[in-house]
């Protein structure tokens, strides 16, 4: 009971807390990193090349997902900074893998340090023209991209001691063939910068989009991974400052200060969650895809779910006009872009229903 002036009123039981609650402020559960949109936009006709570490290829698989046209890193993994550069410009020299680095290891498999694990021959001119093959493709595609899409992964990189060069893969060899070294900025920043201005040349409409992998590299400890980061972050940001056809894009803050619960990462604590990776997706997606992709990317985001859809009660008439539903938004989407996989699949399950449906 309530005294109000001379009248003694009973307010509802719940009167006090919801009207507290209305009273009360939004509350904000986590620190938004702001980014700002992009005043370009990729759409179904771009053409993307992700490369660097391997959040570059959960990047490309999520465009390619969604049926943009992208090479997604071509040559595998590459973590260092220098390692992508040095791959790039080979790839637009047309330059022969460093014949130094070429190795054979105890089971007849041949390798190249700057290169991924994933590329390796049983001999080493087979080797060779599979590289040369590799980084042609890269030229070929980067003549007629419109985006480029750098993902830099560590500052630390391996010398190779017999060559005294930074490489990008040691193919878990003796550590005793290799110093780890901390890559310095000014290091970095000199060979991307001729890296830039010779992709101008050569492709003077193309757009770069940086970023610094979420993936936390705990084996150099947690101490020495923000060094780390923080290397490749100021690289960005002196990249984006002097060129203004770089972007960049922040996942590893959006990983650290949106995502700041272990509940987001995989169970290595290292690698960011798939809702993780689809969030930093959604995001990205937001301020760099043109809108009118964007709506096209929900309708064919409905098509992937319906496709994935099994009948509870087998080869049903309703499941029969629903596949039939499916492959006439196949066939009006494939006008521009290619459904040739979906369409197979669709029609190869409409020719598992009886004759009399």
């Amino acid at each position: 009971m309530v005294k109000i002036g001379p009248v003694d009123y009973v307010f509802p039981a719940n009167f006090v807390i919801r009207n507290a609650i209305n009273n009360m402020k939004p509350i904000t559960l986590y620190t938004e990193v702001g980014v700002a949109p992009s005043d370009w936009k990729i759409d179904q006709d771009s053409k993307i090349l992700t490369m660097g570490s391997c959040f570059a290829e959960v990047m490309g698989s999520q465009l390619g997902n969604y049926k943009f046209s992208v090479l997604n890193n071509p040559t595998g993994t590459v973590f260092n900074p220098l390692s992508i550069c040095k791959i790039l410009d080979s790839a637009l020299e047309a330059r022969l893998p460093n014949p130094a680095l070429y190795f054979e290891n105890s089971d007849k498999v041949w390798f190249h340090h700057d290169f991924h694990s994933s590329l390796w021959a049983r001999s080493k001119e087979e080797l060779e023209k599979k590289l040369i093959h590799k980084l042609a493709d890269i030229k070929s595609f980067l003549s007629k991209a419109n985006v480029l899409v750098l993902t830099l992964g560590t500052a630390y990189a391996y010398r190779h001691k017999t060559t005294n060069t930074i490489i990008g893969n040691c193919h878990k060899l003796p550590a005793e063939r290799f110093v780890k070294e901390l890559l310095h900025t000014d290091q970095i920043t000199i060979p991307f910068e001729q890296l830039i201005h010779k992709l101008r040349s050569f492709r003077r409409d193309l757009r770069i989009v940086l970023t610094v992998s979420p993936v936390r590299h705990t084996k150099d400890t947690l101490q020495l991974n923000q060094v780390s980061k923080s290397t490749l972050r100021l690289l960005c940001h002196r990249l984006s400052e002097k060129f203004v056809q770089i972007t960049y894009f922040p996942a590893y803050e959006i990983m650290i200060d949106e995502l700041r619960d272990y509940r987001f990462f995989k169970e290595d604590l290292i690698h960011p969650s798939t809702v993780a990776e689809e969030h930093i997706f959604r995001i990205f997606v937001e301020n760099y895809v043109n809108p009118s992709a964007y709506a096209w990317m929900k309708e064919w985001a409905a098509i992937r779910q319906s496709m994935l859809h099994r009948p509870l009660y087998g080869n049903t008439e309703s499941h029969y006009k629903l596949l039939l539903n499916l492959q006439q938004k196949l066939v009006k989407l494939a006008v521009t872009m290619d459904a040739s996989e979906e369409l197979t699949d669709i029609e190869r399950r409409i020719k598992e229903f009886p004759n009399v449906l």
